[in-house]
C-alpha cells in the first residue's frame, strides 16, 4: 500500500513561489541560448528533429532506438528545464508508434517546464510505454529537501499514448505510484494508462506536497490519487477509482466517477455527459509514414473516450496543408500564408508579435508544439480570430508585453454585426494559456475576450502572474504589471470545461452572453492590492471573481471555487465571491470559497454564505445550489 496522502490540502498558498525567484533567474540567464537536444548522426536509430522544418526543439523518437539513449536526451533537458519556470526554452519529444521499454528495462520520463511528451499515433494505443511519465514536487529550501509542493509546477503536457506503469528502477515511496504533481496550464489528454497507481500529488518528500489544480480528458485511468490536488477537472474520460477531493474536483461525462450525492463531504460534482465536447488536435504518422495532423469533431451530450472503437471521429489534415512557422518568421509571412489557405503549426519557441496574427477563414486549425509562445510587442493583439466557425487554436500561450495590449487572444469582433458561427461546429480553444508579467513586465486590459457566438473553451489558464523575475515587490506588480481583465464573454452559447483565471485587478471572469456554461472554475483574486481604496467596484468592496453580466437571463456554473489571500493587505474585503442576475435561469451548482491566510471574501454569491476569513483557513465555505431548489 502507498502512503496515505492527505485528505485535506490544508491552507495552499504561493508564498514559497519567491524564495526560489532568485535561483530561477540566475537558472534562465544560464539557458538563455538554449540546449540544443540531438542525437548520433551516423546512427540510424537516433532522435531526429521530425520533418523538415520543425526545428531543433522537436525530438522523435523511433522504437528501435535503446531505451538509454531516448532517456539520456529527456534526462538532459529535464536537468535544464525542473527549475526554468521563467526561462524561454521550450521543447516537443514525440513517439513514433511502436513500444518503448520492457518489464526489465523500462523507460523512466521526468517531465520539465515547457516540455510535450506525445505519441505519434492514430489511436492512444499505437504507442506504447513500459515505465513511468512523472512530474515530482520541487524542494525550495534546505538544498532541496524541505519545503516541497508542486504549486508552480506548471506550463507541461502530455498526451495520446498508452503508459504500462512499470515501477522497475524505482524503489521505496518512489516505487508506489507513476507521480504527475503539477498544477496550472498542465494537460494530460488522450491517455492509456495501465499498470499502477496513478497519483495527482507526490507524498513522497518533505511536506507540505500541495498541488493546486489540472486537467484530464478523452482517457482511460486506473485508480487515481487525488491526495492534495486542491480542484481538478476530469472530462469525457474512464477511471477506475478516484480517492480523495479536497475542496473542488469536477467530472463531466466521465465513466466511473464518484457521486455527487454527498457534496460537499467529499466536494465532488458530477455530470454525466458533457453538453459540448471536442478533443484537441493531435499530430501522427500514417502507414506510409506521413505527417498529418487529425481533427476531432465535435460532440454533444458524451461520455467516455472517443478512441475505444477506432480512431476519433473527425478530418485529417496532411501536414502539406500547414505552414510550419519558427520563431523569427514574421507575422506578415505568417499572415500571408494564412491568406493562401493553409493552416498554421507553431514549433517550440517563443515569437515576438507586434501585430495580430489574423485567422479569416472557417474551419483553420492553429497548432502549437511544445508551449509554443505569443509575446505582445508594441500592445499588439497577438492572436485575432474571425467570427467565423470552426477555427480551432490549440497549445499556444499568450504574453503581455510591456506596452499595454487592448487583448491578448480576441474571438471575434466586439460589435460585429455578422457572426457566423455554427452549433455542431464550434470555434475552439485547446489549452490557450495567458500570463500577465512572470518572465518579464507585462500588460493588458483584457487577457481573453470573445465576442463570437458558439465558441468551446477547452482548459486555460488564464494569469496574472503573482511572482515572477521582473524584479518587483509585491506592492510594486500591482502598478506595473497591469491586468484589469482576465476573461470577458461576449458571445452566446459558449461554453467553458475547465476555465481558470487568476489575480486580475478587476473581474477575473465577466460573463456577458446568454446561454452560457463553464464546468468547473478555479480562480484566485489579486494578492497584491495595496489597500481597500485599490479595490472598489464603485462603492463596492472589491470585485466578485466570476461575474455573470446583469442583463444575462441564463447561465449554468458548475463545480467553482473563489480564493483569497490579500498578502499586501490582509485587511482588505472582498463583498462576494460571485455576483449575478437574481433570475431563475441562472444556476449555480457547488461553489465555495476559501480564504489562504489573508483577506476577507464576505459572501459566497450575491450576499448568501458566510464570510471566508482567518477564522476558517483552508476550510472551504460552500453554497450548493443558488438559486436554492
Amino acid at each position: 500500500m502507498p502512503p496515505q496522502p492527505p485528505g485535506n490540502g490544508g491552507p495552499a498558498t504561493r508564498r514559497s513561489r519567491r524564495r526560489h525567484l532568485g535561483r530561477a533567474f540566475a537558472l534562465s540567464l544560464v539557458l538563455v541560448s538554449g540546449v540544443v537536444v540531438t542525437g548520433t548522426p551516423a546512427a540510424s536509430s537516433s532522435p531526429h528533429h521530425g520533418p523538415v522544418g520543425f526545428g531543433a526543439n522537436v525530438t522523435v523518437f523511433d522504437p528501435s532506438m535503446p531505451v538509454s539513449e531516448i532517456e539520456a536526451v529527456l534526462d538532459a533537458t529535464h536537468a535544464t528545464q525542473v527549475d526554468n519556470e521563467m526561462g524561454a526554452n521550450r521543447y516537443a519529444f514525440l513517439f513514433k508508434p511502436g513500444t518503448y521499454g520492457t518489464a526489465d528495462d523500462p523507460l523512466n520520463i521526468k517531465v520539465g517546464y515547457y516540455t510535450e511528451i506525445a505519441g505519434l499515433g492514430a489511436s492512444p494505443t499505437d504507442v506504447v510505454i513500459n515505465g513511468k511519465v512523472e512530474v515530482f514536487n520541487r524542494c525550495l529550501e534546505n538544498g532541496g529537501t524541505g519545503n516541497c509542493l508542486a504549486l508552480v509546477n506548471f506550463w507541461r503536457t502530455l498526451s495520446n499514448l498508452s503508459l504500462n506503469i512499470n515501477q522497475t528502477g524505482t524503489s521505496g515511496c518512489r516505487a508506489s505510484a507513476n507521480f504527475w504533481a503539477a498544477s496550472q496550464a498542465v494537460s494530460m489528454r488522450r491517455l492509456n494508462v495501465s499498470g499502477g497507481g496513478l497519483s495527482l500529488m507526490d507524498y513522497c518528500t518533505a511536506g507540505p506536497q500541495y498541488a493546486s489544480g489540472g486537467f484530464i480528458a478523452d482517457s482511460k485511468l486506473p485508480s487515481v490519487t487525488n491526495g492534495s490536488q486542491q480542484q481538478w477537472l476530469t472530462r469525457n474520460s474512464e477511471v477506475a477509482g478516484w480517492s480523495n477531493a479536497v475542496w473542488n474536483q469536477v467530472f463531466s461525462g466521465v465513466v466511473g466517477a464518484p457521486d455527487e450525492a454527498a457534496f460537499p463531504n467529499p466536494p465532488y460534482t458530477t455530470l454525466d455527459t458533457t453538453p459540448v465536447s471536442r478533443e484537441k488536435p493531435y499530430l501522427f504518422v500514417d502507414a506510409k509514414g506521413k505527417y498529418n495532423v487529425r481533427v476531432p469533431a465535435a460532440q454533444k451530450n458524451t461520455r467516455g473516450v472517443t478512441w475505444a472503437n477506432g480512431i476519433t471521429p473527425g478530418r485529417t489534415i496532411p501536414i502539406s496543408d500547414f505552414f510550419v512557422a519558427k520563431p523569427g518568421d514574421s507575422v506578415r509571412l505568417i499572415n500571408l500564408q494564412l491568406a493562401l489557405g493553409k493552416n498554421l503549426l507553431l514549433t517550440p519557441g517563443v515569437y515576438d508579435i507586434a501585430r495580430s496574427i489574423e485567422v479569416r477563414r472557417p474551419n483553420t486549425v492553429v497548432l502549437g508544439l511544445g508551449h509554443a509562445t505569443l509575446t505582445a510587442v508594441n500592445g499588439a493583439t497577438p492572436l485575432d480570430i474571425a467570427d467565423v466557425p470552426g477555427v480551432v487554436v490549440a497549445g499556444v500561450t499568450v504574453d503581455a508585453g510591456l506596452k499595454e495590449s487592448p487583448v491578448l487572444l480576441r474571438v471575434g469582433k466586439k460589435h460585429g454585426l455578422l457572426r457566423l458561427s455554427s452549433p455542431s461546429n464550434p470555434t475552439t480553444l485547446f489549452d490557450v494559456y495567458f500570463r500577465v508579467g512572470g518572465p518579464h513586465v507585462g500588460k493588458t486590459d483584457t487577457a481573453l475576450e470573445v465576442n463570437s457566438d458558439n465558441v468551446l473553451i477547452d482548459h486555460t489558464w488564464v494569469w496574472r502572474g503573482d511572482h515572477g523575475v521582473e524584479g518587483f515587490t509585491d506592492t510594486q506588480r500591482w502598478n506595473t504589471n497591469t491586468g484589469r481583465y482576465g476573461a470577458v464573454i461576449n458571445g452566446d452559447h459558449v461554453t467553458a470545461t475547465g476555465l481558470f483565471v487568476e489575480h486580475f485587478q478587476k473581474y477575473n471572469t465577466v460573463w456577458n452572453g446568454n446561454d452560457g456554461t463553464t464546468i468547473m472554475y478555479q480562480n484566485e483574486l489579486p494578492y497584491d492590492p495595496p489597500a481597500q481604496a485599490d479595490w472598489m467596484n464603485g462603492g463596492v468592496e472589491g470585485y466578485a471573481g466570476y461575474k455573470v453580466g446583469d442583463r444575462v437571463r441564463t447561465h449554468k456554473l458548475y463545480g467553482a471555487g473563489v480564493y483569497v489571500f490579500n498578502q499586501n493587505n490582509p485587511s482588505i474585503h472582498t463583498e462576494n465571491g460571485f455576483e449575478v442576475p437574481r433570475t431563475p435561469g441562472v444556476k449555480l451548482h457547488h461553489i465555495m470559497t476559501v480564504n489562504l491566510s489573508a483577506g476577507t471574501i464576505d459572501h459566497v454569491v450575491n450576499g448568501e454564505g458566510g464570510p471566508a476569513d482567518t477564522t476558517r483557513i483552508g476550510s472551504p465555505v460552500y453554497v450548493t445550489d443558488y438559486p436554492a431548489p
